[in-house]
């Protein structure tokens, strides 16, 4: 088969940037859509580049991201073809998922394109896992997490994060959530029963830290993160931060104010627990160091691969300073014995292969052109309103004129069949409207029609 007939692909259909999403989504749709039975054969990268008109290097990485999915079978010496078992349903589930009828854009929860789930590659690394995995691996594992998972974390989060700890050091949870919950709870059987949190921030970790201390005092957020005078006004001997990337602001904590916090830390006999959130998409430069290294006796570092990989991995890590870690390992122990071990030894050949780190290079470059036109499209439908937080993350945040009440939009975008967060839920005290709007999971053109039908509903378009 040569492009030129090829599904009858037009290059002039292709954005001018873009095109490797462009060509994997007909490529998916052709699998959906019987167009590309199991078994057919591919044009060679080198001949459907020819003929569209497209770099070699596009249409290699769309055949990557395809077989990474389990849609597509490189053969060595034989060339591409469509998946034995990418049959018409099969290929459907790897498709991006429509939204439900009321919910042309969902941004309730923060997340990456699951439909670039690594599958075929995850398939791999389980095979591999269980055809070597011993007696020993199958049986009880340490409640802190298996030793070969725990030693992948060091190595990854030593080059990416510059976060120096040893495996044993390191306690392998369910996700932040399961980070948060454990450290609540040995933070109150030592008496530390009050926590200050980020205002805007997470509404979910506070519900979480909320469940199992008696208070929570919300710090304001500014333009350099949170404010640490007011934080050492409170009685709290522990505090919640974003560093990296703070939600929903997308604001970096300062320098100036990464010192204060420790110096607090230190004054206080304090508890800093860093989420290290969003640390992986940073779009205009490497990514913001983590908080640890800069006091890892006075700082909690939790975090999560849900934005990497795929919230229901349950996949996530803390590293505690040395007077907390034997009892949150106990606490871990005698909660539930500690994570499936399989999905642990699966995840950490991974990242000692190489996977993960392509993975995330390929999400990158998807997201941040899912964010540039998430950013078009507000500034075309929602004119007058400021956009920030571009810089990293997931999600923009678009700030309201003053007089707008930002409960009452999202009210409206609803009955449009649109889910859009405002930032007033994530607000304790009083501020400037806003709305929250997650671009991970959403084609430009979705992203487009959804905004436009925010800024006709509230108005906001003729503003």
């Amino acid at each position: 088969m040569t492009g030129s007939d090829f599904l009858h692909l037009d290059p002039g259909d292709a954005p001018p940037r873009g095109r490797t999403a462009w060509l994997v989504q007909e490529l998916r749709e052709a699998i959906a859509g019987g167009a590309l039975a199991p078994g057919t054969r591919l044009p060679a990268s080198r001949v459907l580049a020819g003929d569209l008109s497209v770099a070699r290097g596009t249409v290699v990485e769309a055949y990557r991201r395809l077989a990474e999915e389990g849609l597509l079978i490189t053969n060595r010496g034989g060339g591409t073809e469509v998946a034995r078992f990418a049959s018409a349903p099969a290929a459907r589930e790897a498709l991006e998922a429509e939204p439900p009828p009321r919910a042309l854009l969902n941004i309730s929860a923060g997340v990456p394109d699951l439909s670039a789930f690594p599958r075929a590659a995850w398939l791999r690394a389980e095979r591999r896992v269980l055809s070597t995995a011993t007696s020993h691996d199958l049986g009880y594992t340490d409640p802190q997490g298996v030793p070969q998972l725990r030693a992948a974390l060091a190595r990854w989060l030593a080059r990416s994060r510059g976060v120096t700890a040893a495996p044993e050091r390191i306690i392998v949870t369910a996700g932040v959530t399961g980070a948060l919950s454990l450290l609540a709870q040995v933070l109150r059987d030592r008496g530390v029963a009050e926590c200050a949190t980020e205002d805007p921030g997470a509404e979910g970790n506070r519900r979480i830290l909320g469940y199992w201390l008696d208070a929570l005092h919300p710090i304001p957020v500014g333009q350099d993160g949170m404010d640490v005078a007011a934080l050492a006004r409170t009685g709290a001997r522990a505090v919640l931060v974003t560093p990296a990337h703070q939600f929903p602001t997308g604001v970096v904590l300062s320098p100036a104010r990464r010192r204060e916090l420790i110096a607090w830390a230190e004054r206080r006999n304090g508890i800093v627990i860093e989420d290290d959130y969003d640390s992986e998409y940073r779009y205009d430069r490497a990514p913001v160091r983590a908080l640890h290294a800069a006091a890892p006796e006075r700082i909690v570092h939790v975090s999560s691969l849900s934005k990497v990989l795929a919230p229901g991995l349950r996949a996530g890590w803390m590293i505690a300073p040395a007077c907390l870690h034997e009892e949150l390992v106990r606490k871990r122990w005698a909660t539930d014995q500690g994570s499936p071990a399989l999905p642990q030894l699966a995840l950490a050949e991974l990242i000692d292969t190489g996977v993960l780190e392509r993975h995330l290079r390929g999400l990158r470059l998807r997201h941040r052109e899912r964010r540039d036109a998430a950013v078009a499209a507000i500034r075309h439908h929602l004119p007058g309103c400021r956009v920030e937080g571009i810089a990293a993350g997931l999600h923009l945040l678009v700030w309201l004129p003053g007089h707008v009440d930002d409960t009452a939009v999202a009210a409206r975008a609803e009955e449009a069949g649109i889910a859009v967060q405002p930032l007033s839920a994530h607000r304790h005290a009083p501020g400037p409207p806003g709305l929250i709007i997650g671009y991970g999971p959403h084609p430009a053109a979705r992203l487009d029609a959804a905004i436009q039908t925010i800024g006709s509903r509230s108005g906001l378009s003729s503003a």
